[in-house]
């Protein structure tokens, strides 16, 4: 669409131009912003399918509530476009995930329409809690707290927590259930089951929210009286459906299911409910990829699509000519399918991203030793270690990012009892357009400072495979392997499976000036950044060590290298502070050596989004980076 064929979309540049829309055209804006989203992820890739889901939702709730002064919190934060939108950054938002454009998520350094900072999952009700409890601890009774969950987020624990909490403390919160049963793949479990059933008693739903509305404007309940009508409530139901409710069971009041796609009547409904005192819940059944069918048809690969053609549903896919190397994940998964037709003992755990981290390979072939736990972290390290505990082998799979999210698992229940859970840990270092809250930055530095605990970074495919094999046979305790996103450098990957040294390193280049040490992908930049400083500087040369193991680091190879030079640079792509480079100062302190160290790696800082080459480039970690830094360092001979 054109920006002239746009009825209302742009005069809407905040929440109080939409509210001069007429209700009865807001079935229009709807419209209008589901294309405007549609066309814009067409162009500059994002996530579709989620945000077509709530563009209703979305209209409804900053036509109903008085924003920025009542809180929305989004989660997952993937679903927010519209928000964005209709909150003043329709303008740029062609610049969405782009580097030093805005966010794929809200985040209040950016907009004060942004209530909360969500990357991750199932924190909303947490989050918004606290908002609810603090408007009331300041008598500022009017303000309105609202948490949207969905996409998957209400399999996390943090939300029970959160649901826990609420169900005890005086708040006003206003919880909406978004449910899809979708994450970014179907979502499993018990509450998803959970959903659908209570989904089957509309009318008694119904009823019961007419029959409450008509005995409070009649004034023969009161909000006092609440508890009484929900118990009451609950009894009625579980005898006429033999289904009790579990948000009901907490007193937290449920209203719903209702359509999520109705926006007159969503807006209605919220009008009904929104200054009822005490926690409640809106249970608003949605379809993922909403109004397009492509995205309706096939909502996983259509979550976050790539450009497209809209007319079409044709995905822009390049397809070079010659031969590429796979992507890690693909590496990985292909892997763990291969050793699991060798040794039965293998299972596979994902927490709600089988596709993302290409666990389906092995799901097809072999779905009953697969098990996608959903957004839980926690759990999926804990349920692992109770495989392991009884003789399985696990290879369990989370994002470096949301593995921070099950430390104390790690920790507690495996490294403490030195139990041989295999963590395969994609998206290491910087991941590109997520941003800081996907960036995987911090995994060596927090993993390294567990006992018992192994780490591996291959530097390539060949080498993940083997890592992964190694692993599969070493009992002594966890063994983590971290690797990044997107695609590796080898073409001819799919060698003969063979076991490496734990704690090896080995020599990649020889040199007599200064000795680079790296560990991880991150070789493959630092071998180009040598040979460029090598070709400016002929009289000068460069030995590259890889490393292999942060932990345990090979101790025998530092030796070797200490003696010989006296100026050493570590590269790594996680976090400078406590990660692989300081591991090598602690080496050269504990043995008294005086070397002079350049550690390169991620900044004590939060990175921006951006592609992962425009964010490298930025921190001086690309090969003309660190060609600069090592001429710097080693100067003229």
């Amino acid at each position: 669409m054109t920006k002239e064929s746009y009825k209302y979309l742009y005069n809407i540049n905040s929440p109080i131009d939409l509210k001069a829309v007429p209700k009865s055209e807001l079935k229009i804006v709807c419209d209008e912003l589901r294309q405007f989203i549609i066309d814009e992820v067409s162009q500059n890739p994002g996530h579709l399918g989620s945000n077509l889901g709530v563009v209703e939702l979305t209209v409804a709730l900053h036509y109903v509530f008085n924003t920025p002064y009542d809180r929305i919190v989004w989660d997952v934060g993937h679903q927010a476009y519209g928000h964005k939108i209709l909150t003043g950054r329709r303008d740029v938002f062609s610049t969405n995930r782009q580097f030093k454009g805005i966010s794929g998520f809200p985040k209040p350094a950016e907009s004060e329409y942004d209530a909360f900072g969500v990357g991750h999952s199932s924190t909303s009700i947490s989050a918004a809690l606290g908002m609810s409890v603090a408007s009331l601890m300041k008598e500022e009774s009017k303000r309105q707290v609202v948490a949207v969950i969905g996409d998957g987020a209400m399999t996390g624990g943090l939300a029970f927590e959160g649901l826990n909490n609420t169900s005890m403390d005086k708040n006003n919160l206003l919880i909406i259930l978004n449910d899809n049963q979708m994450a970014i793949d179907p979502i499993h479990g018990g509450f998803t089951q959970y959903l659908i059933d209570i989904t089957t008693s509309q009318t008694y739903n119904r009823l019961r929210f007419k029959a409450y509305n008509l005995l409070k404007k009649l004034g023969l309940i009161s909000d006092k009286g609440k508890n009484r009508i929900i118990s009451f409530n609950n009894t009625v139901k579980a005898a006429l459906t033999r289904q009790h409710n579990i948000f009901e069971g907490l007193n937290i009041r449920y209203f719903g299911p209702i359509d999520g796609h109705d926006v007159d009547n969503m807006v209605k409904v919220l009008n009904d409910i929104k200054d009822f005192k005490g926690p409640k819940v809106l249970h608003c059944i949605t379809k993922k990829g909403k109004g397009y069918e492509p995205a309706e048809k096939s909502m996983t690969e259509w979550h976050a699509p790539g450009k497209f053609c809209v007319e079409t549903g044709e995905r822009k896919v390049v397809n070079p000519t010659e031969p590429v190397p796979p992507l890690f994940q693909d590496v990985f998964g292909e892997t763990l399918l291969e050793m699991a037709y060798e040794n039965k003992n293998i299972v596979a755990i994902t927490p709600a991203m089988p596709s993302g981290c290409s666990m389906t390979i092995m799901q097809k072939e072999l779905p009953h030793r697969v098990f996608d736990v959903g957004i839980a972290e926690g759990h999926a390290v804990t349920f692992s270690a109770g495989l392991a505990k009884d003789g399985m082998i696990p290879f369990c799979n989370i994002y470096s990012s949301f593995m921070q999210r099950a430390y104390d698992n790690i920790i507690h229940d495996v490294a403490l009892q030195k139990l041989p859970v295999i963590f395969c840990i994609d998206r290491a270092g910087l991941v590109g357009s997520d941003g800081a809250t996907h960036h995987g930055a911090f995994d060596m530095a927090y993993l390294r400072c567990i006992p018992n605990m192994t780490i591996a970074a291959p530097r390539n495919e060949v080498e993940l495979r083997n890592m992964m094999f190694t692993a599969l046979n070493y009992r002594q305790g966890p063994f983590a392997i971290r690797y990044p996103r997107g695609k590796g450098y080898i073409v001819d990957w799919k060698k003969p499976l063979e076991t490496i040294a734990v704690g090896k390193g080995v020599l990649l280049k020889d040199g007599n000036d200064a000795a680079v040490i790296t560990i991880g992908a991150m070789a493959n930049t630092a071998s180009k950044a040598i040979e460029l400083f090598e070709k400016e500087n002929a009289a000068l040369s460069v030995a590259h060590y890889d490393m292999r193991f942060l932990k345990p680091i090979d101790e025998e190879l530092l030796h070797k290298i200490c003696k010989r030079f006296k100026k050493i640079i570590t590269i790594e792509d996680g976090a400078v502070k406590g990660g692989f480079g300081s591991a090598v100062l602690e080496f050269l302190a504990d043995n008294t050596y005086q070397i002079a160290v350049k550690r390169i790696g991620i900044p004590d800082k939060f990175v921006e989004h951006g592609t992962p080459e425009e964010l490298y480039q930025m921190l001086g970690m690309d090969a003309v980076g660190i060609r600069n830094s090592i001429h710097e360092f080693i100067g003229n001979k």
